[in-house]
């Protein structure tokens, strides 16, 4: 139970701030792309901090499951922590859609496509679905490749209790790379808990994207993907070729490593 309700607050902490963000922006006209990039990149920080003793701080199914699959983290618990991490995205949503109410309102009284991106992605003008999928893919794939990364005791890990801003970081760098497609979700829980918030605080529309197709399903089924393609590319192309323990001496020209 410890370990479910810290990965619902770390989510939950991840979603204040990053949806939070959004609505600043978008119905309070205050800010830009970037403050979205940094804020976000913040919120799995501390969302990280958080959870990160108590369960692992994974904050996203896609990473729930990439672990299971690649690093021997137990099936029974990918389902409870899954619904905890869409729980905690869900609740975070509803706040922050009656914590902005006001502001909402007055911006798009109709709760329309002009905000509905507040709460879930969407993909950009001229982005097809295929083009959204493919996106989403390759977003979630470089984030796992690089959780794995950064959290190996073999490579080359941050010391001082760094990691989590380090992979906050990783977030920020994806949604300045690869943002403008389809809002890098990344993560399942962080798209549907906000969407079904959402729609049931008024978006009528919540599952769809603008042409009119359900779209809700390409944030969860391609991050997954997509986590576990950047999953086995780091055990196929770093992994399997690192020293067997951690801190072992390494030849000049590496770089050297505290662990």
């Amino acid at each position: 139970m410890g370990e479910l309700l810290a990965e619902f607050a770390g989510t939950a902490i991840l979603i204040l701030i990053g949806v939070g963000v959004v609505a600043q922006v978008v119905a309070g006209g205050n800010g830009g792309a970037d403050a979205i990039h940094w804020a976000w990149g913040l919120g799995v920080v501390f969302g990280v901090y958080v959870a990160g003793r108590a369960s692992g701080a994974h904050l996203n199914p896609a990473v729930t499951i990439t672990l299971a699959v690649f690093k021997g983290f137990s099936w029974a618990k990918v389902l409870p922590y899954s619904i905890a991490q869409f729980l905690g995205a869900f609740v975070a949503a509803l706040i922050v859609r009656f914590g902005y109410n006001d502001l909402i309102m007055a911006a798009d009284p109709e709760t329309t496509f002009a905000t509905q991106g507040i709460f879930s992605t969407l993909p950009a003008e001229n982005v097809t679905l295929t083009g959204a999928f493919i996106d989403q893919v390759i977003g979630t794939a470089i984030l796992l490749f690089l959780i794995f990364a950064v959290t190996d005791l073999r490579a080359t890990p941050p010391g001082a209790n760094m990691a989590p801003f380090i992979i906050g970081l990783i977030v920020v760098a994806i949604g300045m790379a690869w943002g403008v497609n389809a809002g890098y979700a990344i993560n399942p829980a962080r798209d549907f808990g906000p969407r079904v918030a959402s729609f049931l605080t008024g978006y009528s529309t919540a599952m769809r994207e603008s042409g009119g197709a359900y779209y809700f399903w390409i944030p969860i089924v391609a991050p997954i993907v997509g986590g576990l393609l950047g999953g086995l590319l780091y055990k196929v192309l770093v992994e399997r070729y690192l020293p067997e323990e951690p801190g072992e001496a390494t030849e000049q020209g590496r770089v050297p490593t505290d662990a």
